[in-house]
């Protein structure tokens, strides 16, 4: 939430890198796996948008699972803190130290192997340091899927996107981050490797402990390797872009889709007139795809992995005519199906490019919540009636993953509104709208996971025998809460 105030610092370990223990560092994962000068660390401790910073003793980048493990171990024994990093592209200052974090940031950059890739079972191999972006394309060269895909798939890691249960845009389809993983390999707290690279589909041997790494954001170990799964390459897609009448006709429409796509749904995205202006106005070469009045489009999808034969019925065809019905249902206003990629690649483009033309607009709230997928429209326009009751000029740029929930539910700061003047409306508007999402028995988080920004509100929101529960996984497995202290849970 950029322009929130943070939640009051909770205790973390204060022990220092000295010396003798940077000289083990370096012995350890040598001179290019150690970055000490305060210049060079500067990317490593700040948040990819730019409004949270902390500081680290020394930023730490093994090449090998050993490494991690000697370096963790090292720090284990020192009682020194620890803050797992992947791509930095997260946007709840999960892998951001705090200001007075006095240990190490943990880099698994150079880890960027793929191990193995199994195209007869359906399964790939890789180190955590992968660019998510390289496993979509090596995937695809053995014509297959790995259908995890989000806006910073260029530059995120894939061992984040597990840390953190990533989304995307094919959660409607193939489900969250933990949905595409086989096993994992971990370092746990002190330093111990935990091996559980099994690519098997069914493995029902007592407590499943992959899961718990998942979506931990490093609080409990560091992911270094995992098995993913792949399914079999889209090779019949349709994009299309749809001027619609109100959130709740893209409700129904979705509804609808499943059946008259033969259940090929893969993305469904809900993205308002002022969402699409804005990255319009910001990102360079986007092009708007369809002019027309209203305030609501939505991004549809269909793929199958069956190719589209000579004069039979493929997914544009199917297409065609659902939106004829749908048009004719008045839900829709006016349509476009993408002809050609590079039309299909536009229509993503705006949507992928949000977050970063929201970052050139202007200070803004966001609230990344889910609900269930019929209520949308009616968290939206209670949402909107709450937050303008609290600041009236305020700028409303909502979009979400429909198809599973997901409301990214974002506020431009009033035009002329500086950051400071903002924040100071940032804790009503952000009650109000999280009391509503509990009231709806929706989530507080529902992709971007806790992070610094959420601590509190993780807190307030979850129950006593919640936070117990996590309170104990959390001191069983890291009992001198090195491990990205201070991130998700208050351990006090």
């Amino acid at each position: 939430m950029p322009g929130a105030a943070l939640p009051t610092a909770p205790s973390i370990p204060s022990a220092p890198v000295t010396s003798a223990v940077l000289d083990r560092l370096r012995a350890i994962v040598g001179d290019k796996g150690l970055i000490v000068d305060e210049q060079d660390k500067l990317p490593f401790v700040t948040d990819w948008r730019g409004t949270l910073a902390g500081q680290a003793a020394a930023i730490v980048r093994p090449a090998i699972t050993a490494e991690v493990s000697a370096v963790v171990k090292l720090c284990y024994d020192n009682g020194i803190a620890i803050v797992p990093q992947g791509g930095n592209t997260g946007l709840m200052g999960g892998a951001t130290p705090w200001p007075m974090h006095r240990g190490i940031v943990l880099s698994l950059g150079r880890m960027n192997q793929v191990l193995n890739i199994d195209p007869v079972g359906y399964a790939m191999t890789v180190e955590a340091g992968c660019i998510l972006e390289t496993l979509q394309d090596t995937a695809a060269r053995h014509d297959r899927l790995f259908p995890l895909s989000l806006g910073a798939q260029g530059s995120c890691m894939i061992g984040g996107n597990l840390s953190t249960n990533a989304g995307g845009v094919q959660v409607l389809r193939y489900g969250n981050a933990r949905n595409l993983v086989l096993g994992l390999e971990v370092v746990l707290a002190n330093g111990d490797i935990w091996d559980g690279l099994r690519a098997l589909k069914k493995d029902n041997t007592g407590y499943d402990l992959k899961h718990l790494f998942m979506g931990a954001e490093g609080t409990l170990g560091i992911i270094t390797k995992a098995v993913l799964k792949l399914w079999p390459a889209p090779k019949d897609v349709c994009t299309a872009w749809l001027a619609i009448r109100d959130p709740k006709a893209a409700i129904d429409l979705l509804s609808e889709a499943h059946a008259a796509s033969d259940d090929n749904v893969g993305s469904c995205e809900l993205i308002s007139r002022a969402c699409t202006d804005m990255v319009l106005r910001h990102i360079p070469g986007t092009q708007d795809p369809l002019k027309a009045e209203t305030e609501w489009y939505l991004l549809l999808e269909w793929s199958s992995a069956r190719p589209r034969q000579d004069g039979g019925t493929g997914m544009s065809d199917r297409m065609e005519q659902f939106l004829a019905d749908q048009l004719e249902a008045g839900r829709v206003l006016d349509a476009v199906i993408a002809q050609t990629e590079a039309q299909s690649r536009n229509m993503w483009r705006i949507r992928e490019s949000v977050a970063e033309a929201s970052r050139t607009e202007g200070p803004g709230l966001s609230y990344d919540v889910s609900v269930a997928v019929s209520r949308i429209p009616e968290f939206i326009a209670s949402g909107f009636e709450a937050v303008l009751a609290i600041l009236p000029a305020i700028r409303p740029y909502p979009l979400g993953h429909i198809g599973d929930g997901n409301v990214h539910f974002s506020f431009m700061g009033p035009k002329g509104m500086d950051l400071g003047t903002l924040s100071q409306y940032s804790a009503a508007i952000t009650r109000a709208v999280n009391d509503l999402v509990t009231s709806m028995g929706g989530s507080i988080s529902a992709e971007h996971g806790i992070g610094i920004e959420k601590l509190d509100e993780l807190q307030h929101y979850r129950s006593r025998t919640e936070l117990d529960i996590m309170r104990t996984i959390k001191r069983a497995l890291d009992p001198k809460n090195i491990m990205n202290p201070g991130k998700v849970l208050r351990l006090g």
